[in-house]
């Protein structure tokens, strides 16, 4: 089995990249990415088990000729590569729509003439919007920001693709926890980060607003895990907790006893985000988290270098 991962070098990729190495079903990976995160992480450090099977390829989205190029001889298709940001951030609308619309489409549309026989895209919750109670796959999308409406109008795209092969849509939860090549701006990882070398937190809004959340181990094990499983094809939420910003707060202060943190705008109660898990999905992926999120925190803390 030939697998193509765009955005093969990013906070994801780099994780679903080293589980798909060890496949014994799996021949050939080839990394796509642009490195415009000017991330190289994937490629430095202790070699990773199977690395011969690993190709990488720069390349762009809308490099159409590239991409038909790198498709050759692939069976599957994992599409990470995207403009991400925070749920709720209003900035730099030209290059969402850019990279997660039409280079999204670009992509589809050089799958359609390939020989691929499995699709997934990841997607996000941020298309629901926002809410105070918990939705699920029957809600219809309703996206605030600039980077929910690409990643929908992305969604929409691939979605051309359900009646040829097995296409797989995830709209995946705030993703954290520690990776090689790290994001430092999602919330539990920012604050991580915060907490261990500034010993202060710094929240915006009354600290009230809530998200549903994914562990990187969790996420890139629920990809690796549908090569195999049997999964219909169809849009799926791949979440696993919702927590509120004080909720993450109180953990990291029973970890980090003289930990501080500042409220900024107090008065403001700011748009939160719930998705209900999806427990079949869970199960079906074998990513049912028997953690707890103060030892999913305390082994993040543990992998900081001071």
């Amino acid at each position: 089995m030939n697998i193509l991962v765009t955005g093969g070098s990013g906070y994801i990729g780099t994780e679903l990249i080293r589980r798909l190495a060890t496949d014994k079903a799996v021949d050939r990976i080839v990394v796509y990415d642009n490195l415009s995160r000017q991330n190289y992480n994937l490629f430095l450090g202790d070699r990773i088990s199977g690395h011969s099977k690993i190709v990488f390829v720069k390349g762009e989205l809308l490099d159409s000729r590239n991409l038909k190029k790198s498709l050759d001889g692939i069976d599957v298709v994992y599409h990470l590569a995207a403009r991400v940001t925070t749920p709720f951030a209003h900035s730099d609308a030209h290059l969402y729509e850019q990279i997660n619309h039409w280079g999204t489409a670009e992509l589809v549309y050089a799958v359609e003439a390939s020989k691929v026989r499995k699709f997934i895209y990841t997607s996000s919750v941020g298309v629901y919007g926002s809410s105070d109670y918990a939705l699920d796959e029957s809600v219809s999308p309703n996206p605030k920001t600039f980077y929910a409406i690409s990643k929908l109008r992305g969604e929409e795209h691939v979605a051309r693709l359900k009646d040829k092969m097995d296409t797989y849509i995830f709209r995946c939860g705030n993703v954290y926890g520690y990776s090689p090549s790290m994001r430092f701006d999602a919330v539990i990882n920012k604050f991580v980060f915060e907490a261990n070398f500034e010993k202060r937190i710094t929240i915006h809004g009354n600290g009230e607003q809530a998200r549903t959340f994914i562990h990187i181990d969790l996420i890139s094990q629920a990809l690796a895990n549908v090569l195999s499983a049997s999964l219909k094809s169809g849009t799926y939420n791949l979440v696993d907790r919702t927590l509120s910003v004080m909720d993450i707060v109180d953990e990291l202060k029973q970890l980090i006893p003289d930990l501080e943190f500042i409220l900024i705008n107090q008065h403001m109660k700011l748009n939160q985000l719930v998705i209900k898990p999806n427990k079949e999905i869970n199960t079906l992926l074998g990513t049912d988290n028997s953690r707890t999120i103060r030892d999913e925190l305390h082994e993040f803390l543990g992998k900081l270098s001071f």
